[in-house]
């Protein structure tokens, strides 16, 4: 399988707009033509459903979630299945703040009043720019608000096309509870196993220094699998916490000490390889994931500006060796399948920014996510 090179593209960020939010609910349309709503809010959006909500006492209100966007057809039927890890985690950088008190709808951000937030509170799904900056409005960021369907799904509330934000209280300073009404909600971001990454340095350092000594092995073959993920002498890099370390230092250094890493690598395949097969990335993860790494913004954000992704062009021709059921429906035959049909039914994805930026990222992650769930489901076991 080939997968074609990470194309870099110049980007230039759009100064001096501003938004003015406070008492009233905002509408997310768009800033100098990019729907910026779409962005930090596109996973949930997709998968019609997201898993938590933060309402009322920090809010443990959960909807039924819905694994967003697998899209799996094509001929395939799945043989192997683990359950999807479910962990809990609070990971918030300081910058957004802590959860609000008994009729907050979320939490206010540092700055806000008098308390502080933890550096690893919990994290919610923020108003962001193209390049997964967050927007501010008075120095605050602006959660985007979240309705439960007829369902019981978590959803974006929108309002005549529009993506809504959740406006702060001007006297309490603290996210309201309703907007003309309507009940609404925070929508919190699960990393998932990613949390590792709050553990001790010396937890990924050793990692890192597993993953590096397989890759710098004298006459060892680097390449990719048919998931993107590094390979060595044909046997993939699948440890979460080798490849987070690796995503960290690569997306820090713009490198991986003594690697040369093989044509049409892609960053995104890292984080993907670190998370829960059966979850998803979506901008927040992303950024927030990096913020958690310790890796500088400035940094984040010359790779989100400088990203462009083509699900098309990365996938159309690129297969994997899985188990197919056979017309007798009983017995299974290992056959090649291509996975832009197979995991995408062969459905493109259009950029919303049209530009590139900290959406592609999160794409292209959250792609080869359902590649590597995929693969692992169906593909053929040897042990």
């Amino acid at each position: 399988m080939t997968h074609p090179a990470y194309n870099f593209k110049k980007l230039i960020l759009a100064g001096g707009t501003t938004f003015a939010m406070l008492a009233v609910p905002m509408a997310v349309n768009s800033v100098t033509g990019l729907d910026l709503g779409v962005i930090s809010a596109a996973h949930a959006a997709e998968d019609g459903g997201t898993k938590k909500g933060s309402a009322n006492k920090g809010g443990a209100q959960k909807g039924s979630a819905n694994k967003g966007g697998q899209g799996k057809g094509g001929s395939t039927n799945k043989i192997f299945r683990i359950p999807a890890e479910a962990e809990e985690d609070s990971d918030r950088p300081v910058w957004a703040g802590v959860k609000g008190g008994k009729s907050g709808g979320g939490g206010k951000p540092a700055g806000a009043g008098t308390k502080k937030g933890d550096l690893f509170g919990d994290m919610v799904v923020i108003l962001r720019d193209a390049y997964g900056v967050p927007i501010l409005d008075n120095g605050l960021v602006q959660p985007i608000a979240y309705v439960y369907d007829a369902s019981g799904n978590l959803i974006p509330y929108v309002v005549d096309g529009k993506l809504q934000t959740i406006p702060y209280d001007p006297v309490t300073g603290d996210l309201v509870t309703t907007i003309n009404g309507v009940a609404v909600y925070t929508a919190e971001v699960d990393l998932g196993r990613l949390s590792v990454a709050r553990a001790p340095a010396k937890v990924l350092d050793h990692s890192l220094t597993e993953a590096l000594t397989k890759l710098t092995t004298s006459g060892a073959v680097i390449a990719l699998d048919a998931a993107g993920r590094l390979t060595v002498n044909g046997t993939a890099i699948d440890s979460p916490l080798e490849n987070l370390a690796l995503y960290k230092t690569y997306i820090a250094t713009g490198t991986l000490p003594g690697v040369t890493v093989p044509t049409g690598f892609n960053p995104a395949a890292l984080l993907a390889a670190a998370a829960d097969k059966t979850g998803s990335i979506s901008v927040d993860t992303v950024e927030y994931m990096n913020s958690i790494l310790g890796i500088p913004s400035a940094t984040t954000l010359a790779v989100m500006t400088s990203t462009d992704y083509d699900r098309y062009k990365t996938w159309k021709d690129a297969s994997a060796q899985i188990l197919v059921l056979q017309p007798d429906g009983v017995t299974y035959k290992v056959e090649p399948v291509n996975l832009y049909e197979a995991v995408f039914n062969s459905t493109t994805w259009t950029d919303p920014t049209l530009t590139g930026g900290a959406d592609d990222f999160a794409t292209a992650a959250d792609d080869y996510l359902k590649v590597i769930e995929f693969v692992h489901d169906n593909g053929v076991r040897t042990e």
